[in-house]
């Protein structure tokens, strides 16, 4: 069968659940084509385009029927198109002609091969504005007491639409149209079956009275098509078949984090599986699992490598800890060597991952990878779908995930989907280079909440939002006091907390993750984390360090530290033989080739500078390429006089607030300079502000952090600790979580103490 509907009040109305069915039945149906038939133009049905719940069209008749295209490139159907632009003398010819008819106001919408007015009752048989659109060879369509359009003559949805037919030489039988305003009438004048969706126009029901084939529904928009299908026998007796109306019946799951990371460590020694408690030290995943402490019923969906050539069983499902988490399991989704290498280390890295950090020349887009992307994708949706309770909150994570709320909204419209994005979000002529945009941001706006870190990035995210699909914007924040406004370049005045898209609320919130202040403090009440911290301290004797610890990425900004130190040393020689810069660079993994050239980079540049400037008893860089253990990463943060953290480009930066916390607890007085692109730089009042494109200003910043008075250094320190310690880890899963549920955070909970 071939579905014509009107758009707006029929195939984009009625209740929630009879939209959602109707949806998977045609996008899953070979046998049904849908074609769009509406008054808006093609640039108007663009943002339709973008969510993922509506099927995509096989053909566009747009414009009142003056426009008609295919619906998966877009592009006219010629043969039937250019009949119709013959006919028509010209938007300005028209315009011109009626300018003088001060009671009509031109629509400022989008239009092509038509003009469109608002026109009061009254005024619409007026037999001027009929004999000068006679003159100009068009026809006049009124409709809802409101809107005038000049057509080209003969052209309206109903003759557009019976050409389309013809030209696809269906049987008139086989077709339904479906409309619910004046606008729509021609419509049923072909002669093809109809439905009038429930509270449709009365001037329309009126018109198609007495008319055999046309059937006045009850239920409203997508309902009272679904009742046409089942009384004119289309796709079986009950309008769609048992398999078409399958639902993933709801699990038990109150709560479901659905991240890439399993929540626990897996490794394979001497051929045994053995797994155990995560060591990561920045503390996400032992506070995600902390939601589970309270006897709540949850699932945690995650990939594991898994090669059915290896001729081992796989778990789908696994205990996460029985003794602190009774009642939480693992939903594991098996991934091959392959897919991991395409979905994670080669299409997520070298795709959007320099996308969203601003490097889009370095980005590589490929179609086949992007399959891989959307299998994956959906692997994760049906899991956490699976999973569920009934109402159930999902919570996702960052990029890797971004198509799961497209796939989950249409399979679970009953959850709660929030997401968080841990990575930087790019302004619109950035992400806009993504082939892909309007399919993820289609999907992100099927969330309920989405949270960024600072507030910049909610309202990069808004601003690529409306270049896709019409929102209004709701509700607004001042940023102050928690945020800052003009004091860096990620700062900002207001945020958006609320959007409307399609009648839908979404919910926007900046939420820095914070740090398990516990784990810092167990680190360094450990007796071999003091002794290395003594060792060290011996080490350095006089000299001032100069600490950097980073990924090896581009976007961290290592290339032009290096060349900044280098500059330090030249401009202030008094330097030399008394500062020390340590960096500790974690290399990436052996398959991610990107960054081979970069470590050599890294590598000439750090000989260089060395080569130029060492002594016998003194060496400028102490380089390790290679991770280290948080124990002894902490023990240098406590050491560090300056912590020189100088991303091009970062979401947050955790490496910031570990130093910080460090110093803060061991009465320090390091001063943080900091890149004011980093997210953290938005959040954390007291740091040393630094612009890392701009080398003079790298190398004078650091300058002035090392000569700072001690006491404007321990009044910053203060103020970082401060804002530290008490928005830490717990707060930010529970402000989060609370956000997401248009709730209010809990009381507060104990705090680590400063020393004193």
């Amino acid at each position: 069968m071939l579905l014509a509907t009107d758009l707006d009040g029929t195939f984009l109305g009625g209740e929630i659940s009879q939209r959602l069915r109707l949806y998977q039945s045609i996008a899953r149906h070979p046998d049904i084509q849908l074609a769009y038939v509406t008054g808006r133009s093609l640039e108007s049905v663009l943002p339709l385009l973008a969510d993922p719940t509506l099927p995509v069209p096989d053909y566009i008749v747009t414009d009142v029927g003056a426009g008609i295209y295919h619906g998966d490139t877009l592009q006219p159907i010629s043969e039937l198109q250019s009949p119709i632009d013959d006919l028509w003398p010209g938007e300005q010819l028209i315009a011109e002609a009626l300018a003088d008819l001060t009671w009509l106001k031109r629509q400022d919408i989008p239009q092509l091969r038509r003009c469109s007015y608002f026109c009061d009752p009254e005024q619409a048989g007026n037999e001027e504005l009929a004999a000068r659109v006679r003159d100009l060879g068009c026809d006049l369509l009124y409709s809802a007491d409101l809107y005038l359009d000049v057509l080209p003559p003969g052209v309206n949805k109903g003759s557009t639409l019976k050409s389309l037919v013809e030209w696809l030489q269906i049987d008139g039988d086989d077709v339904l149209v479906a409309g619910d305003t004046l606008n729509d009438l021609s419509l049923f004048r072909t002669g093809y079956k109809g439905v009038c969706v429930g509270e449709s126009e009365s001037a329309l029901l009126d018109a198609t009275e007495g008319n055999a084939r046309v059937l006045h529904a009850a239920e409203p928009g997508c309902g009272g098509i679904i009742e046409a299908m089942a009384w004119f026998g289309f796709l079986g007796q009950h309008g769609m078949s048992a398999e078409m109306q399958e639902v993933v019946k709801p699990g038990g799951a109150e709560l479901v984090i659905v991240y890439h990371r399993l929540p626990y460590e897996e490794k394979r020694i001497d051929g045994k599986l053995v797994r155990r408690r995560p060591t990561s030290p920045n503390g996400i995943i032992p506070t995600l699992l902390g939601l589970f402490g309270n006897g709540r019923e949850g699932a945690w969906v995650a990939w594991a490598e898994h090669d059915d050539a290896d001729g081992e069983d796989f778990e789908t499902h696994t205990a996460v800890d029985p003794e602190r988490y009774p009642h939480l399991t693992c939903a594991r989704i098996a991934l091959s060597k392959s897919d991991v290498d395409i979905f994670y280390r080669r299409f997520s890295k070298e795709a959007f991952w320099p996308t969203l950090h601003t490097f889009w020349e370095r980005a590589s887009f490929r179609e086949d990878h992007w399959q891989v992307f959307l299998r994956v994708n959906r692997a994760f949706a049906e899991r956490a779908a699976e999973e569920a309770a009934q109402g159930a909150l999902v919570w996702l994570h960052d990029y890797n995930l971004w198509m799961v709320p497209a796939f989950l909204r249409e399979m679970r419209p009953d959850l709660r989907i929030a997401f968080f994005h841990h990575t930087y979000f790019p302004s619109a002529d950035v992400f806009n280079v993504v082939p892909w945009r309007r399919e993820i941001i289609g999907s992100l706006l099927q969330c309920d909440y989405i949270g960024f870190h600072v507030p910049r990035q909610v309202e990069n995210f808004v601003d690529v939002a409306r270049g896709v699909t019409p929102i209004e914007i709701l509700k607004r924040e001042n940023c102050a006091p928690r945020f800052l406004t003009y004091g860096c370049a990620v700062g900002l005045e207001e945020t958006t907390t609320a959007i409307s898209v399609n009648d839908r609320e979404i919910g926007l919130g900046a939420h820095p993750v914070g740090l398990d202040m516990s784990r810092v403090q167990g680190c360094l009440d450990d007796e071999k984390v003091q002794a290395h911290m003594q060792e060290l301290r011996e080490a350095l004797g006089d000299t001032r360090l100069i600490l950097s610890v980073e990924r090896l990425d581009y976007t961290k900004g290592i290339l032009e530290k290096l060349h900044a130190f280098e500059r330090m040393l030249e401009e202030n020689p008094e330097l030399q033989g008394k500062v020390q810069l340590t960096t500790v660079c974690v290399p990436a993994a052996a398959e991610m080739q990107i960054y081979r050239e970069l470590q050599h980079q890294i590598e000439q540049a750090v000989g260089r500078i060395n080569g130029r400037f060492t002594t016998v008893d003194w060496t400028p860089i102490q380089f390790f390429f290679r991770p280290l253990p948080f124990e002894q990463v902490v023990a240098w943060y406590a050491m560090a006089d300056v912590m020189w953290i100088t991303p091009l480009r970062d979401g947050l930066n955790l490496v910031a607030k570990e130093f910080v916390a460090v110093q803060g607890l061991t009465q320090g007085t390091g001063v943080l300079v900091l890149s004011e692109f980093a997210g953290a730089a938005a959040e954390l009042r007291g740091a040393v502000l630094t612009n890392p494109h701009d080398i003079r200003d790298l190398a004078n910043t650091c300058y002035l952090a090392l000569n700072l008075p001690s006491s404007e250094a321990r009044e910053r320190l203060r103020q970082l600790f401060d804002i530290v310690n008490h928005h830490d880890i717990r707060r930010w899963s529970d402000g989060f979580i609370a956000a997401s549920r248009g709730e209010k955070p809990d009381t507060p909970h104990e705090r680590v103490s400063r020393v004193h």
